[in-house]
């Protein structure tokens, strides 16, 4: 692995932790604070961490110029299928398993961590890598 390619799953990683760090925070507000089931608190952090995510990554990590509702499109087609196989397998294992919801969380979190970025760079941004000037 080069260097720039170091350097890039470093920014992702850290950028990722802040999205986490939003996701869990976000999370354990809504799910200590209100009454809403697991699943509600755990979409409503998952959008946030998502949306704060992608842009740090388009921006930062990937460097590119890539048409921006395109690569928001795609971002949306992983989460079609991320988030109702997360949400549900969280919702079974928090209701019928009584795991931990803060233990699936970041289960979801560490699974979600990995696909995505597999996703951005062999999807999202192929292409379009380091092509912002």
């Amino acid at each position: 692995m080069n260097k720039k390619e170091l350097l890039r799953k470093v920014k992702f990683t850290l950028f990722s932790m802040s999205a986490g760090a939003i996701e869990i925070g976000l999370f354990t507000l809504l799910n200590e604070l209100t009454s809403f089931g697991y699943w509600v608190c755990y979409l409503l952090a998952l959008i946030a961490s998502v949306v704060w995510n992608f842009t740090l990554n388009r921006e930062f990590t990937f460097k590119s110029s890539a048409n921006v509702p395109k690569a928001m499109t795609l971002v949306f087609i992983f989460y079609l299928v991320f988030t109702p196989v997360s949400t549900m397998l969280g919702n079974y294992l928090v209701g019928n398993l009584h795991v931990n919801e803060y233990v699936v969380t970041g289960l979801n979190m560490l699974s979600n961590f990995v696909l995505e970025y597999i996703y951005d760079k062999y999807v999202v941004f192929r292409g379009t890598i380091d092509s912002k000037k």
